[in-house]
């Protein structure tokens, strides 16, 4: 009864609030309020995209009203508040965030705004419409109502190209086969403009460099058709054009700063000619050869807006580069073809650096704590564009969260070398398949050191060697046909080793210490665009283990599982990661995942070797439980087990999250989310009963919900969620749903409410 008073009194307290917000008493005696305008269209016959030009003509109607939230003048009132003598705190910060200035009747123009209305209606086609308006005043307000009516639209009869006996004029006639103007077309100013780019755009590809769509022009004849409503479209260029616009361009010369500076001393450097393109530098910066692989223009050709776009993006790809500049001049000679030279100025970034990183490190498994990171880096390191990199790692982390699982903790050392050749090692030539950027071939070597406290100490030995390329600005492929990952497994404490007796599938994951495979990763990003109301994410991988392997094993050895006395992992493993963003507005986004993983042990091994497990909870998967402690299945661990963290990994995970984000103010973002999932085992496991994959896995689903915050700082950003579970997937049927909510007891919050921290967002 007491929590009925008290919400009682702060739903009167904010419908009093609301009430006090009244800005009628602040107009001035002869001032009217602008509450804004509505515009009624009517059309004479059904006209497709009628819809669209409503909402277009309904943007002309000006200036913007002020703003409205629950039905209040809020901003308004803050404003009016604040130019009395005593406004008070909080009339000023509510200004401060969202105060408006009155938009005043006078401020509106209705006979203006029905010439831009009737102006907008015959760019549209829809000639000798009529617009009115009328004004409403009730009290010390003003609203203005529009009323439009469009008339038949003009349509298209013919287009006819108007020609000469220039090269030109032959190539405009005959883009018509793919002309974006077709016959009963309604009239329409925009089509036309876009038509104009589109001759532009194919006049440049066939050389026309310096030709531009503004010395194009249309013009509409309504007297010479047999409809009333229809009209003949004539194309033409405008006259006076100058005549070096009307030619195509060759490229007589091409030259290339690999290391120009606009300070440089260019009476010091030299010229080196190869494949007909002059090479100007001081010394070898880089080169020629290898530089020469990634510009696509040639001596002779005509101008290609295509390959010059190519060519730069080819020169940035390589990562050696601040700046990569384009510039073509025009050369004084020119007959009936004109000539250009192409320049590439090329600005190096600092060859070597040093970098040192002290970092808060959030991992996805939900381990967090302090890192030092010293990164050495080498560009261009055999001058021809290659990239070395030599890092050294060192971190302490710990297990974020609450409850049992407090106690988990580690610390790790860290020693990789990696070296990035800007081309393609490969036994036989096949760069040329490659446009957009020339892919980059990758070798690494790396050694590590991890310490679970308490529980086992672990060396590992990785390599790989593998590509990396765009395919265009979107799609990325990375494939990795050498993969070798060495574990060994020492100082285990009796805990841990009573963990592994207890679970022989857990024993074996950890057995398997040797990994030789392959691996290959997609991924179709279109997240990073936000000005895209529909943005989204596909990225899929696919990995295999052990078949070299095996082939070893039968080559130089006898069939007991292992290779050089190492026991080996036989497995395939793809997963599938599909993100969709609804970006309702710059601030605002419903944000959606759909995660699938798969592993499937095969030949010796029963599961994964343990690293490659997947696992479910934490801040990156279904926040409403902790880390690892969701499955596989319907499994429950012992209650206060913190050692069961090791048990619950699976060969199988599915995942699906939706969030919305907001913003709160400034930097301030706030989210609500719900998320579902699980992992599930190949085999049956005896030590985890109801762990395997079944045909009932979709009654094994956990779910949560919960609310964050995100100190977003461009692109660096703090996150902070609280989730409480709803669906708990090892309860009997029929009560799997539901929870208590019973926020006042400390002992429900502490068993219910999961505090997650994390660095970046979770998707």
């Amino acid at each position: 009864m007491k929590t009925r008073t008290s919400n009682l009194k702060a739903m009167l307290c904010f419908v009093l609030f609301l009430a006090g917000c009244s800005v009628k008493k602040y107009i001035p005696e002869d001032e009217f309020l602008y509450e804004g305008a509505e515009l009624k269209v009517e059309y004479t016959e059904n006209v497709k995209g009628s819809k669209k030009i409503t909402e277009e003509l309904e943007g002309l109607l000006r200036p913007d009203p002020n703003r409205k939230f629950l039905g209040m003048y809020i901003g308004l009132w803050s404003h009016y508040k604040t130019q009395e003598e005593k406004s008070g705190f909080f009339a000023s910060f509510i200004n401060k965030k969202y105060g408006e200035k009155p938009v005043y009747f006078k401020q509106v123009e209705p006979s203006r705004t029905e010439e831009l209305i009737m102006n907008r209606l015959e760019n549209r086609g829809f000639f000798y419409s009529q617009v009115s308006s009328e004004v409403l005043r009730k009290g010390k307000f003003a609203t203005v109502k529009y009323a439009a009516t469009a008339t038949e639209p003009y349509r298209l009869d013919t287009l006819i190209v108007e020609r000469d006996s220039l090269p030109i004029d032959r190539e405009i006639v005959l883009s018509q086969e793919k002309t974006i103007l077709k016959k009963g077309d309604r009239f329409d100013l925009d089509r036309f403009k876009k038509e104009r780019v589109r001759l532009d755009s194919l006049l440049k590809l066939k050389g026309y460099y310096n030709f531009n769509n503004d010395y194009l022009i249309f013009e509409a004849d309504t007297n010479d058709t047999d409809s009333l409503r229809n009209f003949r479209l004539y194309l033409r260029l405008k006259k006076n054009v100058p005549e070096t616009s009307l030619v195509p361009y060759v490229i007589d010369t091409i030259k290339v700063f690999p290391n120009y500076s606009v300070d440089e001393d260019k009476a010091t450097e030299d010229t080196v000619l190869y494949n007909n393109k002059y090479y100007i530098q001081k010394g070898e910066v880089f080169k020629e050869e290898l530089l020469d692989q990634y510009i696509l223009l040639e001596a002779g050709d005509r101008f290609d807006p295509v390959n010059s776009k190519l060519s730069s993006n080819r020169l940035s790809n390589i990562g050696n580069f601040k700046f990569v500049n384009l510039r073509y001049q025009n050369l004084e000679t020119f007959d009936s073809t004109g000539h250009l030279r192409a320049e590439f100025h090329l600005s190096p970034m600092t060859k070597r650096s040093i970098r040192t990183e002290f970092m808060g490190v959030s991992k996805s498994n939900s381990f967090a704590g302090p890192a030092l990171s010293v990164s050495y880096r080498n560009r261009n390191l055999f001058n021809g564009g290659e990239t070395f990199s030599l890092t050294a790692r060192a971190g302490y982390e710990f297990q974020v969260g609450s409850g049992d699982r407090t106690g988990l903790q580690s610390f790790d050392l860290g020693l990789q070398g990696d070296l990035i050749f800007p081309r393609l090692l490969f036994f036989i030539p096949i760069q040329d398949l490659f446009s957009y950027s020339v892919p980059k071939t990758k070798t690494g070597l790396g050694i590590e050191y991890l310490s679970r406290g308490g529980l086992y100490r672990l060396n590992s030995f990785f390599a790989n060697f593998g590509y990396l390329w765009n395919a265009n600005k979107y799609a990325y492929h990375e494939f990795n046909p050498i993969s070798v990952n060495l574990v060994n497994l020492t100082q285990t404490t009796p805990e841990f080793d009573e963990i592994l007796e207890s679970n022989p599938f857990l024993k074996k994951s950890f057995e398997q210490n040797f990994i030789l495979g392959l691996n290959y990763l997609f991924s179709y990003n279109k997240l990073n665009d936000r000005f895209r109301t529909h943005a989204y994410l596909l990225s899929a991988g696919v990995g295999f283990a052990g078949n070299a392997a095996s082939g070893l094993e039968n080559l130089f050895g006898t069939p007991d599982g292992k290779v050089f006395g190492l026991e080996y992992a036989q497995f395939a493993k793809v997963d599938l990661d599909l993100r969709y963003h609804l970006n309702l507005s710059k601030d605002q986004t419903i944000a959606t995942r759909f995660y699938a993983g798969l592993g499937i042990p095969f030949g010796s091994s029963v599961s994964l070797p343990y690293s490659m497990q997947f696992a479910s909870g934490g801040p990156h998967s279904v926040r409403a439980f902790r880390i690892r402690s969701i499955g596989p299945g319907s499994y429950r661990p012992p209650v206060n087990d913190t050692n069961s963290y090791f048990d619950q990994a699976g060969d199988i995970r599915l995942e699906g999250n939706i969030e919305y984000r907001f913003p709160i103010f400034s930097f301030l973002k706030g989210a609500l989310f719900m998320d579902a999932g699980n992992i599930w085992l190949q085999n049956e496991n005896e030590a985890l009963p109801g762990g395997k994959f079944t045909t009932h896995w979709w009654k094994e689903i956990a779910v949560g919900t919960g609310a964050g915050l995100r100190v977003d700082i461009q692109f660096f950003v703090i996150r902070f969620d609280m989730a409480v579970p709803i669906r708990f997937p090892y309860l009997p049927d029929g009560e799997q749903w539901g929870n208590s909510f019973d926020f006042g007891s400390k002992t429900w919050r502490r068993e219910n409410m999961i505090f997650n921290f994390a660095i970046g967002y979770p998707f």
